[in-house]
C-alpha cells in the first residue's frame, strides 16, 4: 500500500478540498522535470482552471512541504514561479493570494443521449477506479452546478475496458448523493443504478462531442501514446427539476470505441 504524506490539521483544512490524495502522490522524484516545477505546474493548473479563484489564499510553503513531502526550498521555488508569472501576489505577513482572474470559455451546443444505452454499456464493460474523493471543483464546474466557493462535490476518475482493452477515460463530478459510493459499488454497478438507489433520478442527458489529443495521464491509462487523437464527450445529467447533478468528461480511444446514433424521422 502506498503511503500518503502526513501533514498538519491546518494544512489539511486548506489542501484537502483542493488536491486529491492521487494528486498529492503525483510528484515523481525520478522524473526529468524538477520537483519544484512539477509542484508549480500542479498549482498553476488549479489557478488557471479556477479551482483557486481570484483573491484566494494560497497554501503556505510549510503546508505544501508537508502535503507533498518536499522541502521548503522546493515549495518556495514553486511559489516564486507562480509569482513571477503574475498568478499570485506574495505579501509579507499576509500570505500569498491568487491575482489571476478566471474567465469561463464558451459553452458548446449539447447532443441528447440515451439513458438506456449508457447503463447498458456500463453493464457490459469492466471499470477500474482511479479516484474517488470529495473535493472542491474548478470554477467552471462550480458555476455549472451553482455551488458556492467553499462547496465540494464527488469526483470520480475511472477507466473502462472491454475484454481487457481500455477504451474510455471517465472524469466526473457529482452532487446530490446522500452518501459516497464505495469503490466496490462503482466497479460492479452502473452509476445510474447507484444514483437511483440513493433517490437521485436522472431524467435526461445532454452531450457535447469534440476531438482532442491525449494528455500524458490519459494516454498512460489507455495504453496509448501521448497526443493520440481521442473522441471527447462532455455529458451533463439532470434530474426531474432540471438541476444538473452529474458532469462527466469522457475521452474515448476511437480504435476501440465508436459513438453511433440511430434516429427515426420523428427524432430528427
Amino acid at each position: 500500500m502506498t503511503n500518503i504524506p502526513e501533514y498538519s490539521p491546518r494544512a489539511m483544512s486548506t489542501i484537502d478540498k483542493l488536491i486529491s490524495p492521487r494528486q498529492r502522490k503525483a510528484l515523481d522524484p525520478s522524473s526529468h522535470s524538477p520537483l519544484y516545477y512539477q509542484l508549480y505546474s500542479l498549482l498553476k493548473n488549479l489557478i488557471l482552471n479556477g479551482t483557486l479563484a481570484n483573491g484566494a489564499l494560497m497554501p503556505t510553503e510549510q503546508q505544501l512541504s508537508e502535503a507533498f513531502d518536499v522541502s521548503r526550498i522546493t515549495a518556495k521555488r514553486a511559489m516564486d514561479e507562480l509569482a513571477a508569472e503574475n498568478l499570485v501576489e506574495r505579501r509579507r505577513g499576509k500570505g500569498s493570494h491568487v491575482i489571476f482572474k478566471y474567465t469561463p470559455g464558451p459553452v458548446k451546443a449539447p447532443l441528447v443521449g440515451m439513458l438506456q444505452e449508457i447503463e447498458s454499456m456500463a453493464r457490459q464493460t469492466e471499470v477500474r477506479l482511479l479516484e474517488l474523493d470529495k473535493l472542491k471543483p474548478p470554477a467552471e464546474v462550480r458555476e455549472e452546478f451553482a455551488l458556492d466557493a467553499g462547496d465540494t462535490a464527488l469526483r470520480m476518475v475511472r477507466v473502462r475496458s472491454r475484454d481487457g482493452e481500455p477504451f474510455g477515460y471517465y472524469d466526473s463530478w457529482t452532487v446530490g448523493l446522500q452518501k459516497k459510493p464505495t469503490a466496490r459499488q462503482l466497479t460492479s454497478t452502473p452509476r445510474l443504478e447507484i444514483f437511483r438507489t440513493q433517490g437521485l433520478n436522472i431524467t435526461h442527458v445532454k452531450q457535447t462531442l469534440s476531438a482532442v489529443s491525449a494528455p500524458e495521464d490519459v494516454a498512460a491509462a489507455l495504453n496509448i501514446k501521448p497526443g493520440t487523437p481521442l473522441l471527447s464527450m462532455v455529458r451533463r445529467s439532470y434530474d426531474a427539476k432540471e438541476q444538473l447533478r452529474d458532469l462527466m468528461h469522457v475521452l474515448y480511444n476511437p480504435e476501440h470505441f465508436q459513438y453511433q446514433m440511430d434516429l427515426t424521422i420523428d427524432e430528427i
